[in-house]
């Protein structure tokens, strides 16, 4: 192993920690509780992060392990299944709009948002099989790119200030 990819594995598992972390947090302080089904999503800073700086292999490594412990210690099996496709979709989403180069990382951070919330709910009708549950996507979509746009401020700022090099 050489010392690029010990670092790299450093770095996922610091990662790994912070986001865990970060959604530990997001758990206690239940903000927006009016909009069913919202989160922040603060965790996610470590995603756009990880994408930005690691790469699209280590951002699935990462965002899959801290969906899986924090599913386990927090949360269910269906948590652990909305969580992950919403996040795979946004990955990709996000992986996609960083390569066409089109985006500042805050427009990349909104459409990760709104990628994620379609992904959950996608899920929702496949276990609930109503069609009717896509009639919240304007509401998700909306507070999702809010949601979004901070993420992608702050990640502009910490990916300005930290040389991970």
């Amino acid at each position: 192993m050489n010392e690029n990819s010990s670092k790299k594995m450093a770095y996922c598992g610091v990662f790994v920690a912070l986001s865990m972390i970060l959604s530990y947090f997001e758990n206690l302080v239940v903000i927006f509780n009016f909009i069913p089904g919202f989160k922040v999503g603060i965790a996610n800073i470590v995603t756009v992060i990880a994408l930005f700086n690691l790469g699209i292999k280590d951002t699935f490594i990462i965002s899959t392990s801290r969906i899986i412990l924090s599913g386990i210690l927090f949360g269910s099996v269906p948590m652990i299944i909305y969580s992950i496709v919403g996040a795979y979709c946004s990955i990709l989403v996000m992986y996609v709009i960083k390569k066409i180069n089109c985006f500042s990382i805050t427009g990349v951070s909104i459409l990760g948002a709104v990628s994620h919330n379609a992904g959950q709910l996608v899920v929702a009708y496949f276990m609930l099989e109503n069609v009717n549950i896509f009639s919240y996507f304007g509401v998700l979509a909306l507070v999702g790119a809010l949601a979004g746009t901070l993420i992608g401020i702050l990640c502009g700022y910490i990916n300005k200030n930290i040389d991970f090099k």
